[in-house]
């Protein structure tokens, strides 16, 4: 998991409400598809017709928006299963953040151990960005100053729990960061085997 710092670039807008895990990605995929690869089959439902053709008005087809680092999402954005495969197929087409105005709980969490920024905003912050995005603004999500920007007219503070944004900044997930306290771990352990030796196996 990389350091996020900050990401500026063009964003998608995809403003459809309710969207869930299974239409980010299907779970065959998962069983069969690299999670490096996983983004070639993100959103196939939208981005491909009925002979697996793509759909020239899916804005996830667009030549303008390959690559974007950002997508901004409608409500509920993330809904349904708790499939980190959904993640993993953002991640792969190139997103590094998405910015909503709610989430599923679960996707969202999921973003946060796999390096993708996820942004809450008011849906007047959202109006703001898509017009923004429309004249044809670049978007900049900062994480250290915890602002999302188009325009020097348009700048939105977000709330992220502090110790996930820590490990976002550090590029560590939930493991690597107990990780970090490894010495202190072991040495609580070392004590209570010393204080309360009948409740560790005998080695």
């Amino acid at each position: 998991m990389k350091p996020f710092l900050t990401v500026c670039g063009p964003a998608v807008v995809f403003l459809q409400p309710n969207i869930d895990t299974d239409v980010i990605i299907r779970i065959e995929r998962l069983m069969n598809v690299a999670r490096e690869d996983l983004g070639k089959y993100a959103f196939e439902a939208l981005r491909l017709d009925e002979n697996g053709e793509p759909v020239d008005d899916c804005v996830f087809n667009m030549p303008h928006n390959r690559g974007a680092p950002i997508l901004i999402a409608g409500e509920n954005f993330g809904c349904g299963s708790s499939r980190e495969g959904a993640v993993w197929a953002l991640e792969s087409m190139g997103f590094q953040c998405v910015i909503a105005e709610s989430f599923g709980d679960i996707f969202y969490n999921n973003c946060l151990q796999n390096g993708i920024l996820p942004v809450r905003l008011i849906r007047q912050g959202i109006a703001d960005l898509v017009d923004d995005v429309n004249a044809g603004q670049r978007v900049t999500a900062d994480l250290h100053a915890q602002t999302i920007s188009a325009s020097q007219a348009c700048s939105h503070g977000f709330e992220i729990d502090q110790l996930k944004r820590d490990a976002l900044l550090s590029g560590l997930d939930d493991i690597k960061s107990t990780l970090r306290l490894d010495a202190e771990i072991v040495a609580w352990q070392r004590a209570d085997r010393q204080s309360r030796p009948w409740v560790w196996p005998v080695e």
